[in-house]
């Protein structure tokens, strides 16, 4: 059984979105495709550990997913009506994945579904958070919490997106080159919030987070490839190389969180900086800015440090300040107020974190109170650090975090 269920598992971190896409560009029907590839997955759990975990288990879910589809039409619609959906899979028998399993190549519509999911039928809301669901699987209480939303709403407006792309009948192509712009930010939000799930584990202890960061950065080079006149998703991939760059530096020997100020530039990607620096002078020479090229310019002044010993502190503070009128954002405001401590004092940094104060949004998200914690701490405002350390160390899932902000605290009390 462990064999089994550890091979269902990479199965679904390795095919998940694969398979969905799939299902989902022959059925134009997202929830059922969603609930068929779940039968599947059930249905090997309770095979593989008596018969035998298959030689290409990615075929057998396909196989098992497309045949509960088919049990569903047949069940629901007469055999007329049926046949337009039974037709939809005979580009691949359902037999060759079981009998010839290493002839089997699914074809890969990942793209297509997250364009499709950004029709403008859809409501704007939830091209990003539907994305995230069809392509990942995640569950919408995780969605609500990347987009700062409660998970009842967010619940709610994916329901709603997938039942939109049924009843308007959403082609699962690529769209027209004029229709393409416009469904391109919420794809390349899609493909940022898949980054920073993988990016979210420093350690590397989750495989499926490990497997998102590198998820993200595929996805951004299939942007690319696909329209490598537009600056943003040149941007979003260079922010993405960017940070991946420093990845090994993020925990010492001894598996202790590092904090960016802190970390070994040696042990920095040499190679991914200079890629991720060859994008954004590719997208800048574009002269049509936007976010994701002023995160990767955020990314690359941090990156200075690896050439000259010191990030470009300045620079930071001022691409904060054309991100935050851009976006409105208050992720960016709080970042934006950790670099103002570098540059203007702790004091105006704080002054700039308490116009976020009575925002709902953020009680319970950690950096808020992990960033107001330690420029409390730079203030001298030793009781009240200690308030928010606690906060941000109950609020924190990593271990290796928690200890880092445990240690910043206790520092600050024996001081």
């Amino acid at each position: 059984m462990t064999t089994a269920l550890a091979t269902a598992e990479a199965a679904a971190r390795r095919s998940y979105g694969k398979l969905v896409a799939f299902l989902a560009a022959r059925t134009r029907d997202v929830a059922a495709a969603e609930d068929a590839l779940s039968a599947a997955f059930e249905a090997a759990l309770r095979d593989w550990p008596s018969n035998g975990v298959p030689l290409n288990p990615e075929a057998w879910l396909m196989t098992a997913a497309k045949r509960q589809l088919i049990d569903a039409a047949r069940r629901h619609r007469t055999r007329e009506a049926a046949v337009p959906d039974l037709l939809l899979f005979a580009d691949v028998s359902t037999d060759d994945a079981v009998d010839h399993p290493s002839r089997v190549a699914i074809p890969d519509d990942r793209l297509l579904l997250m364009f499709a999911c950004a029709h403008p039928a859809i409501e704007p809301g939830a091209h990003a958070p539907l994305m995230l669901q069809t392509i990942l699987g995640f569950d919408a209480a995780a969605i609500a919490s990347a987009f700062l939303v409660a998970p009842t709403t967010m619940g709610q407006r994916l329901v709603r997106a997938k039942a939109k792309i049924k009843q308007a009948g959403v082609p699962f192509r690529l769209p027209d080159a004029d229709d393409l712009p416009q469904r391109l930010a919420a794809v390349l939000d899609a493909i940022y919030a898949t980054f920073t799930e993988g990016w979210s584990d420093p350690g590397d202890t989750e495989a499926r987070r490990a497997d998102l960061a590198d998820e993200g950065i595929w996805l951004g080079r299939l942007v690319v490839a696909l329209m490598p006149d537009e600056p943003e998703a040149l941007g979003l991939l260079a922010m993405m190389l960017h940070a991946q760059a420093r990845r090994g530096a993020r925990r010492d020997a001894q598996g202790r969180y590092v904090p960016l100020d802190e970390q070994d530039t040696t042990l920095w990607d040499a190679e991914q900086i200079d890629a991720a620096e060859a994008l954004l002078r590719q997208a800048g020479a574009m002269q049509r800015i936007g976010r994701y090229q002023l995160e990767a310019a955020v990314q690359s002044a941090h990156a200075a440090r690896h050439r000259t010993g010191r990030a470009d502190w300045q620079a930071i503070v001022q691409l904060y300040d054309a991100l935050l009128v851009l976006t409105g954002s208050p992720v960016v405001a709080i970042n934006r107020a950790v670099a103002i401590a570098e540059t203007r004092g702790a004091a105006e940094a704080l002054a700039a974190l308490d116009t976020l104060e009575g925002d709902a949004r953020l009680a319970d998200y950690q950096p808020w109170w992990a960033a107001r914690a330690g420029l409390l701490a730079r203030a001298g405002k030793v009781a009240q650090a200690e308030l928010a350390y606690a906060r941000a160390i109950g609020l924190e899932a990593d271990p290796a975090v928690r200890r880092f902000l445990q240690e910043r605290c206790d520092a600050l009390t024996r001081r």
